[in-house]
């Protein structure tokens, strides 16, 4: 085999071990639960602390490391001028004001977006000078009154401002990493800003800089194989539906982890209870598969009927079958109940 290659597999296996064992700063201990690496399982906070500020915002991002998170998630689409932000998805009227501003309102259109039709306003169309003029609103107005109390009064941030703040973070002591997402990446790559090589290059210039983990996520197999080219970050294919072992067994070539939706370990029976957990997180492991299952949010209306106003058993639950990382709206919920469970 070529040396280059065998370096190059060295150096993967070496950052793939040290962000699944993340964080390292933390002293080895025994653990009761069955992880992969044998840790405590990671606490990922979703689109930052978003049960407590709208998503995506700086604010969100601060809280959630000040609460212990390990890691935080931006979910990123591009502008017109090619600059990573951090929002939900490319349309922009869900969690922006755009739907407001009347200079806008001409840039609304209709198009194709993996392979269903959206309208709205997308932040292809607008550059990051007038991305700057919008400002966030909540998407769970209802759930979360007080998230609303603080729509159209925080800005949207690029992907550079969330990794300074890591970065600043980690000099003050804290061992914080990112766990972006590549949002519709054939899409932005059919009109020429593909989003692979920016996030490759920015993680790249982070590292010069200082430490922070990465994990790197995709509902898109094809751009996490694209990732791979550019960058030894480890990868994580989102999963909506329960793979098959042939599926399983060929995701394990090519990424480190499985991120999966909560009902794909604990399935909800007619009444919307759960019980007993799938054989998921085990064929996982013995395949050297991390899991991270999403989402776990405080409010009833997302909980399972038999767990509701006990948002913190939930959480114990899969942490008792062995997943490896949660992705949690309110991350101090999930890293009390490790604590917890630890002591």
């Amino acid at each position: 085999m070529n040396p280059r290659c065998n370096a190059s597999r060295r150096r993967l296996l070496v950052a793939t071990a040290a962000a699944l064992a993340m964080p390292p700063a933390r002293p080895k201990a025994r653990w009761p639960y069955p992880t992969l690496s044998g840790e405590p399982p990671l606490v990922i906070a979703h689109r930052g602390a978003s049960g407590y500020r709208p998503e995506h915002t700086l604010a969100a991002y601060e809280l959630a490391i000040e609460q212990g998170a390990d890691y935080i998630e931006p979910d990123l689409v591009v502008t017109r001028d090619g600059v990573l932000i951090a929002r939900h998805e490319s349309e922009l009227s869900r969690t922006t004001d755009v739907g407001t501003r009347a200079e806008f309102a001409a840039r609304r259109r209709t198009q194709m977006i993996d392979g269903r039709s959206v309208t709205g306003w997308f932040s292809e169309d607008f550059t990051l000078e007038e991305i700057r003029r919008l400002r966030a609103v909540e998407r769970f107005a209802r759930e979360r009154p007080a998230n609303a109390e603080l729509s159209g009064r925080l800005g949207i941030v690029t992907l550079d401002e969330v990794i300074a703040l890591v970065l600043r973070a980690n000099e003050s002591g804290r061992r914080v990493g990112i766990y972006p997402e590549l949002k519709h990446a054939a899409h932005f790559a059919a009109v020429g800003l593909a989003p692979e090589e920016r996030l490759a290059g920015a993680l790249r210039q982070a590292s010069a800089r200082g430490a922070m983990p990465a994990f790197v996520q995709s509902f898109e197999l094809p751009a996490l194989r694209r990732f791979a080219q550019l960058s030894e970050a480890p990868r994580v294919m989102l999963l909506d539906r329960s793979p098959s072992a042939g599926e399983l067994r060929e995701l394990a070539t090519q990424v480190q982890a499985v991120g999966v939706a909560k009902s794909l370990v604990f399935p909800r029976d007619a009444t919307g209870a759960v019980g007993a957990p799938s054989s998921l997180i085990g064929d996982a492991h013995a395949l050297g598969l991390a899991v991270h299952a999403w989402t776990f949010r405080n409010e009833d209306v997302f909980l399972p009927a038999n767990l509701r106003g006990r948002p913190q058993r939930e959480i114990e639950m899969f942490f008792e079958a062995g997943v490896d990382g949660i992705f949690a709206d309110s991350p101090d919920t999930a890293t009390t109940v490790r604590n917890a469970l630890r002591r």
